[in-house]
């Protein structure tokens, strides 16, 4: 992305799909709320549900802080200091309802909705322009939220 204005994507944002990952196997109904700090870092939670939409909340704290000031679209988040990993933001909506984070291995993807619904239209818009950048989009899997079907 060419910039990212960080007041405008912090809050709360809904896992719509991803590629698996160990540290996630089991959970569902995925969310990453980021609170910007006075230090120009942001504040971490990640809540998720263990094994089904009614599961026991478990959650994680972290921080992240931007590694590109140019744009605000590379980050990096650490949930284990002093362990950073590349937080990339690689497509957003124009109103920021949307917002895809990649990893520059492309092994990490996320595709995140300010609601925990998203429009098949705008989905696929994502997914044929990840396809575009090279990611397989086959490894991808939907996150159960409450209220979507797919």
């Amino acid at each position: 992305m060419p910039y990212v204005d960080l007041t405008r994507y912090v809050g709360t944002w809904y896992e719509i799909a991803s590629f698996p990952q160990s540290f996630q196997r089991g959970r569902t109904a995925s969310t990453a709320t980021y609170t910007l700090r006075a230090d120009g870092a942001v504040d971490v939670l990640n809540r998720c549900r263990k094994g089904s939409l009614d599961g026991v909340e478990k959650s994680a704290k972290g921080r992240a802080r931007v590694v590109d000031p140019t744009t605000n679209a590379r980050l990096e988040v650490s949930f284990l200091r002093p362990f950073w990993g590349a937080y990339w933001i690689i497509d957003l909506g124009s109103d920021y309802e949307f917002a895809v984070v990649g990893h520059p291995s492309r092994d990490y993807l996320w595709i995140l909705s300010r609601t925990p619904t998203m429009s098949a239209t705008v989905y696929d818009g994502i997914i044929a322009r990840l396809r575009a950048q090279g990611y397989e989009v086959e490894r991808l899997k939907r996150t159960a939220q409450p209220g979507a079907r797919f």
